[in-house]
């Protein structure tokens, strides 16, 4: 493996490059609220990420997490709550109260539980 290096004010810094692979993965909602979550927070794991050339497959990893994770707690608690469609079609507003508050629970509990942990 060869380094190379460009010189800013009489320093020579390493030229650090994202594998070609990186470059194809494209994060949605909740992988560029996790990578900006690491780049605030946890400054040491995500220079390590980037210096491994994982970053973004990792955050990718966390998207998927995050979109089974919601899918699955909205309807275990549709479920639980009683929302049905039949409710959808006797009472559109009804069901479009109930299903707006399930979905904030579950976006909050994945921003607790995953993202931001």
């Amino acid at each position: 493996m060869e380094i190379t290096y460009r010189e800013v004010n009489s320093y020579l810094i390493p030229n650090i490059k994202l594998q070609s692979e990186e470059t194809n993965i494209t994060l949605g909602k909740w992988g560029m609220m996790y990578k900006t979550y690491l780049e605030k927070h946890k400054k040491v794991f995500f220079s390590l990420l980037i210096s491994q050339g994982k970053l973004y497959q990792h955050c990718a990893e966390v998207e998927n997490q995050a979109r089974d994770m919601f899918d699955t707690i909205v309807e275990q608690m549709k479920e639980n709550e009683g929302i049905t469609e039949q409710l959808k079609k006797e009472n559109q507003m009804e069901w479009v109260c109930r299903m707006q508050s399930i979905e904030t629970m579950a976006r909050e509990l994945i921003c607790y539980e995953l993202i931001f942990n």
